[in-house]
């Protein structure tokens, strides 16, 4: 099968999600620049949420670039990450309107570990269609910025509960720093192919 539709689809999914967030923001009441201090936290966890669904869709936009067809798991696979990306709007606008209290800023960690899991899950998927041949299990490598993403999700969900929610923040905040440059191993590899 083609992987058209399956991107189309994805990409329409993420532009939903971005807009539910968008829409999870409310109006303060009032028209002093003071009535928006209301909205800040709401604002704050928007930003954090929007960096991390353009950083799944740009990373998703190269890792369909390996891709030469699609099976049945990799459609399923697919689903199951932008199942856990479509709760970002439900986690973020929790967090927000809860000022990043412990329960909301675990829960968005969760959310951020399950589509982490999720998109690995993507990427083996990819990789059992083709696996003798299969251009991304050449790429990937240690992928040390996955595991290290891991690793920071699990610390924060556990300060957010045991110690200090702004711990947590801190640490998604990071990993989201780590990813906001695109996966260089795909598009090096593409240009060098291309030379």
């Amino acid at each position: 099968m083609g992987k058209n539709r399956l991107e189309a689809f994805s990409d329409g999914v993420l532009a939903i999600i971005i807009t539910i967030m968008v829409l999870e923001m409310k109006v303060p009441h009032g028209e002093a620049f003071s009535d928006l201090s209301s909205v800040v936290p709401v604002f704050l966890s928007y930003i954090l949420s929007f960096v991390y669904v353009g950083i799944y869709w740009n990373n998703h936009h190269h890792l369909l670039h390996t891709v030469k067809r699609v099976s049945g798991p990799v459609l399923w696979a697919n689903l199951h990450l932008l199942f856990w990306l479509s709760l970002f709007p439900f986690a973020t606008g929790w967090m927000g309107e809860n000022h990043f209290a412990p329960s909301p800023s675990a829960l968005y960690g969760v959310v951020l570990l399950m589509a982490a899991f999720a998109y690995l899950l993507l990427q083996w998927a990819i990789i059992a269609c083709d696996p003798e041949n299969s251009l991304l299990k050449q790429i990937l490598g240690s992928d040390w910025k996955g595991k290290t993403s891991v690793i920071f999700y699990i610390a924060g969900i556990c300060t957010a509960m045991l110690w200090e929610s702004w711990i947590a923040q801190a640490l998604y905040v990071i990993v989201a720093f780590m990813w906001l440059i695109p996966d260089r191993r795909i598009e090096r590899t593409f240009q060098n192919a291309n030379n």
